[in-house]
């Protein structure tokens, strides 16, 4: 079943003072103006070293890709970001937050010319966490079940005023080598604080769950391209094959055969539209000997069948670079 992360009940209420609410309000325009500012037009730039901003005026496609560790935030409008069977959405009221690496789809859910989707996206370093969380005396998590890689939560006023003062670095650059990392570790330490301070910890917990996750989808993003020995990768991490299934599952929302589909299908992608490989061979290469099975997996990713899917990117590109 889908599972959508955000709801509009979610949404962060006057906290007893009104001026809290107000305050917030100011700090989500003026994130506003100064991102639209920045990005006048239709697309992305990594406005500081690992700041990266983005603007669409239109509600776009699945874009499919690998997400690397990351603290996501809106400024207007919405996204929704599929992970295995799961769906996030997150808005001005929420953020985004992702601890693995992992395949997943995302479109831009609400957007306008008046009101175009603004946003920003900064990665997350665990040697950074791990040095916060000592600083802040924070324990590492506990084992247990494995956390989920992907969640969203509510964006409180902190977290906002701290997410605003990195963007305003942007038009001071004088100032971002010296305040950029102070403001980072401030981000880090709030998100600490919050509703994701437990993901946080997984992320750089050196033997939980997470920490053994993150080691089996390196070895099957190393080894895409070969048969996957699931008994075998879990006897290397020390665990049965059920408590493997149950745990990956639990933090990509796949299992690591579907983990493994979607790496192939999206290094097949790249192939033929970068390389100009042709499906069968481009299936092939990415460890598929039955180009028919090879073709049923692409569409039901990608919904259209490759020929018919690279032609559509073709398209596409060629009409957004004029």
């Amino acid at each position: 079943m889908r599972r959508m992360a955000s709801t509009d009940s979610m949404r962060i209420m006057p906290a007893n003072d009104p001026r809290t609410e107000e305050r917030a309000a100011a700090y989500r325009q003026e994130l506003v103006e100064r991102i639209g500012r920045i990005l006048p037009q239709d697309g992305g730039r990594e406005a500081l070293p690992g700041l990266h901003l983005f603007r669409a005026s239109v509600p776009g496609e699945r874009h499919h890709r690998i997400w690397e560790p990351a603290f996501c935030v809106i400024a207007q409008g919405a996204k929704e970001v599929f992970v295995g069977t799961r769906c996030y959405r997150y808005d001005p009221y929420h953020y985004l937050i992702a601890t693995l690496e992992l395949p997943a789809a995302s479109h831009v859910a609400e957007a306008t010319a008046e009101a175009p989707y603004l946003s920003l996206r900064l990665p997350l370093d665990p040697r950074t966490i791990s040095a916060v969380m000592v600083e802040a005396g924070y324990l590492p998590a506990q084992e247990g079940a494995g956390a989920s890689a992907f969640d969203v939560s509510p964006l409180g006023l902190p977290l906002l005023e701290a997410v605003l003062r990195l963007v305003r670095l942007v038009e001071a650059p004088q100032d971002a080598p010296v305040l950029m990392p102070l403001i980072t570790r401030e981000i880090i330490f709030r998100l600490l604080q919050g509703a994701q301070g437990v993901r946080l910890r997984h992320l750089v917990m050196l033997n939980g769950q997470n920490h053994r996750m993150a080691h089996a989808i390196d070895r099957i993003r190393a080894r895409f391209d070969r048969p996957l020995e699931v008994p075998a990768l879990a006897d290397e991490l020390g665990m049965s094959e059920s408590a493997f299934y149950q745990h990956f599952k639990a933090a990509t929302g796949m299992t690591p055969l579907q983990f493994q589909k979607q790496l192939r299908l999206q290094e097949a992608r790249r192939l033929m539209l970068m390389e100009g490989l042709d499906a069968t061979t481009a299936g092939y290469r990415v460890g598929y000997n039955d180009a028919a099975h090879f073709s049923r997996d692409y569409k039901r990713l990608f919904g259209a069948p490759p020929l018919r899917d690279v032609e559509r990117l073709r398209r596409r590109h060629a009409k957004a670079t004029g």
